[in-house]
C-alpha cells in the first residue's frame, strides 16, 4: 500500500477543527499533517462540504475556515467533480445505499486515480468504483491500513 494515491473525506478536515471530538480531532489533525508528504489528493466538494459545515456549526470563525480552506487547496492537488462522477453518484444514489455526496466524493477520487479514501462515513474495507474504504476511528490508535497510506510504518 505504501505510496498508494488516496484522498480524505470531509469528515477529517471537520474532525480536525473541532476540539470537542477529542481523540477523533487529534487523530484527523495528525492524518492531516502527515497526509501533506504523501500521494493525497482532495476533492473541491470535501474542501466546499468542510467550509459550509465549520461554518454553519460555528466550529471556527468564518475567516479562519477560509483560511484552512485555502490552505488545504494550495497544499494538496484537488480533483474536481466531473459529469461523469455526478452521472456515476446519480446511478449510485438511486440504486445503492450509498448517499449521493459519498458516491461524488468516491467517482472523483478515482477518477483522480485515488484507490483509497479515509473516511468514517461508510464501511470499512469496502470497495465502491475502485476506492477502498478505510476507517480511521475504529481504534484508539490509527488503524494499520491508514498508518501505511501515511507513510508511518516505513524505515527511515
Amino acid at each position: 500500500m505504501n505510496g498508494e494515491r488516496f484522498t480524505l473525506d470531509t469528515n477529517i478536515l471537520v474532525y480536525s477543527v473541532d476540539g470537542e471530538a477529542g481523540r477523533r480531532h487529534r487523530l484527523a489533525s495528525e492524518i492531516i499533517e502527515l497526509a501533506a508528504n504523501r500521494d493525497c489528493w482532495i476533492t473541491l466538494q470535501a474542501v466546499s462540504e468542510f467550509y459550509a459545515v465549520v461554518a454553519r456549526k460555528r466550529l471556527v470563525p468564518r475567516a479562519r475556515a477560509a483560511i484552512l480552506a485555502n490552505s488545504w487547496l494550495d497544499l494538496f492537488p484537488a480533483a474536481a467533480a466531473s459529469e461523469a462522477a455526478v452521472r456515476f453518484a446519480i446511478d449510485r444514489a438511486t440504486h445503492s445505499h450509498v448517499s449521493y455526496w459519498d458516491a461524488l466524493l468516491i467517482a472523483t477520487a478515482a477518477e483522480a486515480g485515488c484507490t483509497a479514501v479515509v473516511t468514517e462515513d461508510l464501511t470499512d474495507g469496502s470497495i465502491l468504483n475502485g476506492v477502498r474504504v478505510v476507517h480511521p476511528f475504529a481504534a484508539a490508535a490509527l488503524p494499520n491500513q491508514v498508518r501505511s497510506l501515511l507513510g508511518m510504518d516505513e524505515e527511515l
